[in-house]
């Protein structure tokens, strides 16, 4: 029999401590808290998290070799889809794993929460028709970004082959302008309803037509003069003559016009602060975090440096509910269940890695799978449904028990779990309060422990003892379907 692991219990982090640490990562760990302590704090965490270029990730760098259909180029992942060697959607799925196990295991976790938030706000969904054969790049294209300044992010996504083939600007010309880029350019990614009209939309397509995408072919990118709308164009306030044959030049004024748009900026602002603080966040905290962001040229830093030393994100511990996959990467996280690497082909869909797409997908939407350009919700409501608990139950039983997944997987043992042979049931409670939950326990969480494995507070638990050979799975689902886990 394994013998119990000698560890202290965790000394918890202060409470404001914990509650920013937890708004901007995955889940707040033993080691983690262990890491906040060693940078002074959870403001020194934060700063230093906000620079992940000098943050060492070798276990969350390495993950890129998992799935080798993530390396591959357009033309390579289309002639083997076409030749029925591995489907362009088998593709997506690798990488919406990679992403999730990306988030489990990561060093640089505010990078992580952050990269995810703009790739639902520019969403391109992973499944939508030909994406595949750019969507990777995508994605890294935004995560480059993620951090920097949302000009260049809106940039660098807007003209993104994955973004033109979505919403047809591959296919737009001088001739036939598409609008579904330039509407969504306006409505979704920068100013929002009610700033701009019907002929804002068709100005907004005519100065986007130029770029496109070979599709169905050898899926090359390229800028093309010739299809490029010339004239005078005005979008709002931006005016342009427009004149030259390649629009390059104007693309790059006119997004640079409307990142810095005092519309997109209170949109922006609001976006962080629905994430990060409250789903009703006031009309002050807004304006406040758009002034910064137009002031810092529309750098993302000082605008969260902003939001988390407002009295509003202090006040806001709790009032986040996690979405599914913060869900299960919380869950991996806090019962630091060490998943490997699957192998190629059938052998691999028994793994842990491979599975954890589709437990995700049970509890409602795996990443970046929302299929309208509108992106994942970020709001409690959204997931807070009877069937999304329901489902959320299931996988933290599942879990705990370490009944599913179980190729590819390594999960600690109940007697791993025990910081000492011998200690009462509520001394028990205590230490895996602060060991999955990062807190102390309270009072109904002992009755609620105590109620799930039939025990008192005072009954002295072993190795042998029942709770430990039979109930363990009932007792550490307990923590897991708590509010404490189940908010962030």
């Amino acid at each position: 029999m394994p013998k119990p692991v000698p560890t202290r219990t965790s000394r918890p982090l202060p409470a404001a401590d914990g509650h920013l640490v937890r708004r901007f990562s995955y889940g707040l760990t033993p080691g983690l808290a262990a890491q906040v302590r060693r940078r002074g704090g959870a403001r020194g965490w934060f700063e230093w998290q906000l620079q992940p270029e000098q943050i060492g990730d070798p276990r969350g760098d390495a993950l890129f070799g998992w799935w080798s259909g993530l390396a591959r180029g357009p033309q390579e992942l289309w002639r083997r889809q076409v030749e029925e060697v591995e489907g362009g959607w088998e593709v997506m799925s690798d990488y919406q794993r990679w992403v999730l196990m990306r988030r489990i295991v990561s060093q640089r976790q505010l990078h992580e929460v952050v990269a995810e938030l703009w790739e639902n706000h520019l969403n391109v969904p992973v499944h939508a028709d030909g994406v595949f054969t750019h969507r990777v790049d995508y994605g890294l294209t935004v995560r480059r970004h993620a951090l920097g300044r949302f000009e260049d992010l809106l940039r660098a996504a807007v003209i993104h082959p994955a973004m033109l083939i979505f919403l047809d600007g591959a296919v737009s010309t001088a001739r036939h302008p598409n609008e579904n880029l330039g509407r969504e350019l306006l409505e979704l990614h920068t100013v929002g309803r009610g700033e701009f009209d019907e002929d804002d939309v068709k100005a907004a397509a005519r100065i986007l037509t130029g770029y496109t995408v070979d599709l169905w072919h050898t899926w090359a990118a390229s800028y093309q003069p010739r299809r490029h709308w010339r004239g005078p164009v005005q979008v709002m306030g931006f005016t342009d003559p427009n004149a030259e044959a390649d629009g390059r030049a104007v693309v790059h004024r006119f997004l640079g016009y409307l990142a810095r748009h005092p519309a997109t900026a209170r949109r922006v602002a609001r976006r962080l602060a629905v994430k990060f603080v409250r789903d009703d966040p006031s009309a002050e905290l807004v304006d406040h975090l758009a002034e910064v962001y137009l002031a810092s040229e529309t750098e993302i830093r000082p605008v969260l440096r902003a939001l988390v030393d407002s009295s509003e994100f202090r006040a806001s511990a709790g009032l986040k509910v996690r979405d599914p996959g913060e869900d299960l990467v919380a869950s991996y996280r806090v019962l630091r269940a060490r998943v490997q690497a699957p192998p190629e082909g059938p052998a691999g869909d028994r793994y842990a890695a491979t599975q954890m797409l589709w437990s995700v997908g049970d509890l409602g939407v795996a990443p970046f799978e929302w299929p309208r350009p509108d992106g994942q919700p970020i709001d409690n409501e959204s997931w807070s449904s009877p069937s999304r608990l329901i489902g959320s139950l299931d996988l933290h039983l599942s879990l705990s028990g370490r009944w599913w997944p179980t190729a590819g997987i390594t999960y600690r043992t109940p007697e791993q779990w025990l910081p000492r042979r011998a200690l009462r049931f509520s001394a028990l409670v205590e230490h895996l309060s602060r060991q999955l939950l990062g807190r102390p326990s309270t009072d109904t969480l002992l009755r609620a422990c105590c109620q799930a494995v039939g025990v008192s507070p005072d009954t002295r638990i072993t190795a042998d003892h029942a709770v430990m050979r039979w109930q363990f799975p009932n007792l550490l689902t307990t923590f897991l379907d708590s509010p404490a886990h189940l908010t962030r």
